[in-house]
């Protein structure tokens, strides 16, 4: 046995991880792709195998051929019960990003006895792998808990307690899985409190909540989660302060601030505004187009919001979204309740025909 490694020994442990690499990429890139069917993350997915290929160019593939021994592997023989084990998707998801990273940090220390610059390109490789691990099992995980056409109403605090507790009860029944208080007119003090009878209103219930703009205040009255518009605090920052278990929301009004929402470990996305509000004023409108584009390429449960309402909603289901979120259309109805009603029935019935006819 010689002291210095030998740059045969280098290059086959190098063939050999990258190898494991870019199988443990193409593993979850086909089941993003075909099982999930997000092409913003499968994309990235595929850029990373050409990533590891580019930055590890300078080992010939001849050279790593020449060295490679797979014959004599030890590690052939070598098994654990728990790589035969994947009872669920995110298992399989997980266990071969884990493979993915624990290559590339194999890779980056033996090329350090070849070449530093490849360690280095190498390296930032490991960590991108760290954000799409994140990206990609948050989807997952989002996927599972807001499944299915959705129906997210806003409301203000209303003009009464009273008001408030008859409204968000009769949403309640009516099945609305998210509301979401938004009240720019009152103080903390007052939003803790309307927020807190949010909390006991749909307390055993299938419906949630979620505090406008205000992580610190969504904690206090124990809401379930905190959606945060672009010119608030970073998806990371709100979740120091919310915790790992309560939902974070973003608006987005373009494809690239969706995309980056998806990689900063948002659990949903607001898509719009899609039409005009009466609610709230934009200078311009996303439009339908917008719709389109999120659900063509990320799978992250997103939300239309914008003006949206029973005779419009239609255009958000043909062009891929079964989630919306509206205000004015339900909480400004002569009868919210059957305002909701009816929209919940029209989402479900309008994307399970769409499902029918495509399946």
């Amino acid at each position: 046995m010689t002291e210095n490694l030998s740059e045969i020994c280098a290059y086959r442990v190098i063939d050999a991880a990258r190898n494991r690499a870019n199988e443990g990429i193409r593993v979850v890139e086909d089941y993003v792709r075909m099982a999930v069917g997000d092409q913003h993350l499968s994309g990235l997915l595929k850029n990373l195998r050409h990533e590891v290929t580019f930055a590890t160019q300078i080992f010939k593939t001849n050279l790593l051929i020449a060295a490679r021994d797979a014959v004599s592997d030890v590690g052939r023989t070598i098994r654990t019960e728990s790589e035969y084990k994947r009872e669920h998707a995110s298992d399989l998801v997980q266990s071969n990003l884990s493979r993915v990273q624990q290559a590339l940090r194999t890779i980056e220390e033996f090329s350090k006895t070849i070449s530093v610059d490849v360690a280095g390109r190498v390296e930032q490789l490991r960590y991108d792998v760290y954000t799409i691990e994140k990206a990609v099992m948050t989807t997952m995980f989002s996927l599972q808990d807001i499944s299915g056409p959705s129906l997210y109403v806003l409301t203000d605090c209303r003009g009464s307690q009273n008001e408030f507790r008859n409204l968000v009860s009769g949403l309640i029944n009516a099945g609305v899985d998210l509301i979401q208080l938004r009240d720019t007119t009152k103080s903390d003090r007052e939003l803790i409190k309307v927020g807190r009878m949010l909390t006991e209103l749909t307390r055993g219930s299938s419906t949630r909540w979620i505090m406008n703009d205000r992580p610190d205040l969504a904690v206090t009255s124990n809401a379930d989660g905190v959606h945060l518009g672009q010119s608030d605090m970073k998806v990371s920052e709100a979740r120091r302060i919310v915790g790992t278990t309560k939902l974070i929301g973003v608006s987005t009004h373009d494809l690239d601030q969706a995309r980056h929402a998806v990689l900063d470990g948002a659990n949903y996305i607001g898509v719009g505004p899609v039409f005009h509000s009466s609610t709230k004023q934009f200078e311009s409108v996303a439009g339908v187009s917008f719709v389109k584009q999120v659900a063509l390429e990320i799978r992250l449960p997103a939300f239309a919001i914008g003006g949206l309402c029973v005779n419009n909603v239609d255009q958000i289901i043909n062009a891929g979204l079964s989630r919306v979120a509206v205000s004015s259309s339900i909480v400004g109805a002569n009868d919210p309740i059957a305002a909701a009603k009816e929209l919940l029935a029209k989402l479900h019935s309008t994307t399970g025909e769409k499902l029918s006819r495509t399946n």
